[in-house]
């Protein structure tokens, strides 16, 4: 009997596999059918919608999985924004730009580099506006680049200042008999500190206060220059929420007027030189995208590899979201071993992770140094581990806003010994040897806790000794500047942590410069291949999984729930930033 249940529940499992393959085989079908061409109209007016995931590097993928379930959609490439408004400069099509977003779904950084990329669009003559019927901070930022800013006469404007927040867990542990034990090396480590206290120590306020004031005034000073305001009267409205409807906006010059949508569309005709009647022609700048715009095209048989370091620091191969030392090794050989490719710049988006990672994707740039120059350009975050693995390269670029430095180490384990005793687990071990070892069931010995401060002491002597090495400075140089604290592109390179303030741009030129060569092409790497294996083991059907959490539990308790999440996976020594840094 119970053979035939099995027999049968078998038969049933393969035809439901075989129906879920067909019907995969019918969307893949419709997927590829339904592509339509996208052509740019005559007078046609670009319109820059950030409401998509900015990422670095988003090479589109030719997974037909992708193609169904949107993934392609979900996210759009640095680099592919700025070459499009680069190449709509001169593209006789484009007669404007209109920003049109609710929020910019990018860090500051890249916002930043955004922004002057369409203040260099402006140089051309073409027009710029911008209109919203609400703006969040970052982005009025980025439409106060525009001639004139609009929005909606019910609108309102949240211009208030930066702000960071941060959340502390003692008494949770306390009340749950978790605990997560903490060895670390650096004062303003504050990675770990919501486990060890419930309020923000001295040294921790200090440095947030720090950078993020520092990020504050390169975004005044870009918005008082566009807007013709002074940083003080711009100051005044965030501490008075001047802003925050559009009487008091337009009073204070932080729009130009305030009217509807309809009323913004006949004025975007007007510069594009079409009748009131007429229909306006626009074009999105994903869809600008995709007719090939987001590439610039070069012939030169010679060519820089820009290599994209993005996410956190994990052991492994790594991917689009997670930089691993199996895809960024193999990047750094393949691009060393062309004979194409004259300089490398190595583009870091990373609040760190993995302390071994960090250190073997060093040594691969010590290897490839000795071959061909290596340019780091910073983006949002390059912290902890990100920048360990910058600290070597010929030359550091960042940007203004790149939060940096934090160059210091940790370890945390979870402890559940209170949580054992409170319902009665009691955890026995026998072993060979006296040397001192751990159970997650019994309260952590000194012993213990000693070789694993040492393990942290000798992580932090080997990261300081790269940083010194590559900066050229001495150990107690380094060691001032660094005991984890976090300092902004600005203030790092007034500490010498890197050498220049730009873009990505900027690295490269600079790496062609050390390179000696004047007519190159860029070569992005790496390169994101999912196998047949791993597609399915992670085959999102309807939503993803983090899209589910988000509906079901709401924005800011997911956040708490990530927090925690990612903790618990931490393996080995850490040399990264706090997990959650999101600056309002």
């Amino acid at each position: 009997m119970k053979f035939l249940r099995n027999l049968l529940a078998s038969i049933i499992g393969s035809f439901i596999a075989l129906g879920l393959i067909f019907v995969l085989f019918l969307l893949v079908v419709v997927a590829l059918s339904e592509d339509k061409e996208i052509t740019v109209k005559e007078n046609s007016v670009l319109v820059i919608k950030l409401d998509k995931t900015v990422k670095d590097y988003a090479p589109k993928s030719e997974d037909p999985f992708d193609e169904i379930f949107g993934a392609n959609n979900k996210r759009m490439g640095l680099n592919d924004i700025l070459n499009a408004i680069e190449n709509a400069k001169y593209d006789a099509k484009i007669k404007g730009i209109s920003i049109h977003t609710l929020g910019v779904n990018a860090g500051v950084a890249q916002t930043q580099a955004i922004r002057n990329k369409i203040e260099e669009f402006k140089g051309t003559g073409k027009f710029v506006k911008a209109y919203a019927d609400v703006y969040d901070q970052k982005a009025y930022y980025l439409a106060s680049v525009a001639d004139s800013v609009f929005m909606n006469p019910v609108g309102e404007i949240s211009f208030k200042g930066l702000s960071s927040e941060v959340l502390f867990y003692k008494k949770l542990q306390e009340k749950t008999g978790v605990k997560m034990e903490v060895i670390r090396h650096g004062k303003y480590k504050s990675a770990v500190e919501p486990f060890l206290a419930n309020e923000m120590s001295d040294n921790n306020r200090e440095q947030i206060a720090s950078f993020l004031n520092a990020i504050w005034v390169e975004m005044l000073d870009d918005i008082s220059e566009s807007r013709n305001k002074t940083v003080s009267e711009l100051n005044k409205v965030a501490d008075g929420l001047l802003a925050r409807n559009s009487k008091l906006a337009v009073e204070n010059n932080m729009v130009n007027a305030a009217i509807y949508f309809d009323e913004y569309e006949n004025k975007l005709k007007l510069a594009s030189n079409v009748a009131t009647k007429s229909k306006l022609n626009t074009i999105k700048l994903q869809d600008y995208i995709a007719t090939g715009k987001g590439r610039i095209l070069n012939t030169a048989s010679d060519r820089i590899a820009v290599i994209y370091a993005q996410g956190e620091i994990i052991y492994g191969k790594g991917d689009e979201n997670l930089i691993g030392q199996d895809l960024i090794i193999n990047a750094l050989r393949k691009a060393r071993t062309s004979n194409s490719v004259k300089a490398i710049v190595l583009r870091v988006n990373s609040p760190g992770g993995s302390a071994l990672t960090s250190e073997l994707i060093w040594r691969e740039i010590e290897l490839t140094k000795a071959k061909l120059p290596v340019v780091v350009s910073m983006g949002n975050v390059a912290a902890s581990g990100g920048y360990y693995i910058a600290c070597n390269a010929n030359k550091i670029i960042a940007e203004p806003t790149t939060i940096t430095g934090s160059i210091g180490v940790f370890g945390v384990i979870p402890n559940l010994s209170k949580l054992a005793d409170n319902i009665g687990i009691n955890a026995e071990q026998v072993k060979t040897n006296n040397g001192p070892d751990y159970s997650g069931f019994e309260p952590m010995t000194d012993a213990f806790r000693t070789v694993t401060q040492e393990g942290v002491e000798f992580v932090y002597t080997t990261f300081i000794s790269r940083v010194a090495a590559g900066r050229n400075m001495t150990i107690e140089q380094v060691d001032e500047i660094a005991q984890g604290r976090v300092w902004s592109g600005v203030q790092a390179k007034e500490n010498g942590l890197v050498d220049e303030l730009g873009s990505l741009k900027d690295a490269v030129i600079e790496a062609a410069g050390l390179a000696g060569i004047t007519d190159y092409r860029i070569r992005n790497y790496p390169s994101y291949k999912i196998d047949f294996e791993e597609r399915f083991s992670g085959l999102p059907f309807a939503s993803t999984k983090e899209e589910l959490l988000i509906e079901e539990f709401g924005e800011e308790n997911y956040k708490l729930y990530q927090t925690v999440k990612q903790f618990s996976k931490v393996s080995g020594i850490q040399a990264r930033l706090p997990y959650v840094l999101d600056i309002k």
